[in-house]
């Protein structure tokens, strides 16, 4: 793999950025950068204060390095993008600087490789808007890896919105120093196929994990969400929330892992999977998993599968709400606890009537 900024890089584009009408302009502050696989994203633009691209030397040095410690860097979606990649877009926050990017993509048909490596210093802070979006056949790979050092902060929000003919495999790696803070948000719809992966490792506790997840499946469509959350230190904190939605003949997969060994004393770990049956046809997953070697520990899991209530659609439909607008208020509710949790510019992309166009759902609007 090379640096983004190699000598002879490919400059063809997949989509012109001009192609995502869907995207307001970038907010006030922050810095879009338009991620095709091909061409050098920092090409033409400014970085701001404490923010800037890894040397080839560090790239070396750092690549793979969060992959290994989360256990993942063998695993074949890893893999495939790392075969396709042909670049790396590696960036580093420097120390004590608070910096807010917004991520773009739009696949086309084929593959769109997208690797990202990201540095994050001591009491650095980083915001992440993500976009990606798929208007034809193909397959979409994502890589993050992310190592937040002591006191650092990051929000990470990806919004991924698919066709029944496209397939999507993500794998967001985070390596969290004590102190840290990661909070990470992921909504998904329309894709033929989603594996979403997000992989932590608390390096020497005392840090703090933020999960949200929200897929919506329709028609025959698959949406995989397998997490991984290791405590290698003590008084870490684990606060996992993860919805989904499944019409038609959708299903919807979630196994999520909380590792707590002996040294991990003290860990406060909460995991919770919701999920909405929306068909007879459609089907749900759910597999927490929690592996508790520690003896002094507060964790807990719960799931739950469930349609919508018929006493609240009775409650709506007593107001004079239509049956099928009650419905639609009730699953926007559902969705919304996770939605509202992204960053700014993701939510203001993220609306809960995009996603349901994405899955293939009819919303009546009221």
């Amino acid at each position: 793999l090379t640096a983004l900024a190699a000598d002879g890089l490919e400059t063809d584009l997949l989509e012109d950025p001009a192609a995502r009408p869907d995207l307001p302009p970038a907010a006030a502050g922050a810095v879009r950068l338009v991620l095709d696989g091909r061409r050098d994203p920092l090409a033409g633009v400014s970085l701001p204060p404490g923010l800037s691209a890894l040397a080839p030397t560090e790239l070396a040095q750092a690549l793979g390095h969060t992959l290994a410690a989360t256990g993942c860097e063998h695993h074949w979606p890893v893999e495939l993008n790392h075969a396709a990649a042909s670049q790396v877009l590696a960036l580093r926050v420097a120390s004590r600087h608070s910096v807010t990017l917004e991520l773009v993509s739009a696949a086309g048909t084929g593959l769109l490789p997208l690797r990202l490596l990201l540095i994050l210093e001591e009491k650095a802070q980083l915001e992440i808007s993500q976009s990606l979006s798929a208007a034809s056949a193909g397959l979409s790979s994502l890589v993050l890896e992310a190592h937040l050092g002591r006191g650092a902060r990051l929000h990470h929000g990806l919004v991924a919105l698919g066709r029944s003919e496209a397939a999507l495999l993500a794998h967001l790696a985070l390596e969290q120093e004590p102190e840290s803070a990661a909070s990470l948000v992921v909504a998904s719809a329309g894709w033929g196929l989603a594996r979403v992966e997000p992989r932590i490792r608390q390096v020497d506790g005392t840090a703090r994990t933020t999960l949200r997840g929200l897929q919506l499946v329709d028609g025959r469509q698959i949406a995989d969400t397998h997490s991984h959350v290791l405590f290698s230190g003590p008084e870490g904190e684990l606060d996992q929330l993860h919805k989904a939605v499944a019409s038609g003949c959708g299903r919807s997969v979630f196994n999520g892992a909380v590792r707590v060994p002996r040294e991990a004393q003290r860990t406060n770990a909460a995991q919770l999977s919701r999920s909405l049956l929306l068909s007879d046809r459609a089907r749900i997953d759910s597999k927490p998993e929690l592996e508790i070697v520690a003896d002094d520990v507060k964790c807990a899991h719960g799931a739950t599968v469930s349609s919508l209530q018929t006493d609240e659609l009775f409650y709506l439909q007593s107001r004079g709400i239509g049956s099928e607008q009650a419905a639609g208020l009730l699953k926007r509710a559902f969705c919304e606890e996770v939605l509202r949790e992204l960053p700014p510019a993701a939510r203001a992309w993220c609306s809960f009537d995009r996603l349901l166009a994405a899955s293939g759902a009819a919303e009546v609007s009221g």
